[in-house]
């Protein structure tokens, strides 16, 4: 049987989920995910630990805070001034704590997310780290194919 290396084409079930080990995906009993290693489908540390592996094989790894999406950077908190969002967004935008906003980049295509984490007078603060940086995570994969 072919392991998993750099470049494989692969077919698999998996389940991430967070440190209260409330699933965040699960394919398992749905549609399998078909992605190529080496292309950021998953994040790096997760990829890392498909290597090696073979068709059939069912794994569970845990993950430390820092390893699976990276520490929280507290330069990702950022304030963002009501007037630049009422001209990103629709007039009638309405923003509350927990919600999560797509910010375009500059040629008008949706670039990055952030939560909106306070609100102020004038401002929102929005964390633009990934939800699940600085947590730990179980990261659980069977194997169906390796292309």
């Amino acid at each position: 049987m072919k392991p998993i290396e750099q470049g494989s084409f692969l077919t698999l079930h998996y389940r991430l989920a967070g440190p209260d080990g409330t699933d965040v995906i699960n394919t398992f009993g749905a549609r399998p995910a078909t992605l190529s290693i080496g292309a950021g489908q998953l994040a790096p540390a997760m990829e890392s630990r498909l290597l090696g592996l073979q068709r059939g094989q069912r794994e569970t790894f845990s993950l430390d805070g820092d390893e699976a999406f990276g520490p929280r950077n507290p330069q990702l908190m950022q304030r963002v001034k009501r007037s630049l969002l009422e001209q990103l967004s629709k007039p009638d935008a309405r923003y509350e704590v927990g919600d999560v906003v797509q910010f375009p980049r500059p040629d008008g295509e949706a670039g990055y997310a952030g939560m909106v984490r306070e609100i102020g007078d004038d401002w929102l603060l929005f964390d633009f780290n990934h939800p699940l940086a600085g947590q730990p995570v179980t990261f659980e994969v069977q194997v169906i194919e390796v292309l």
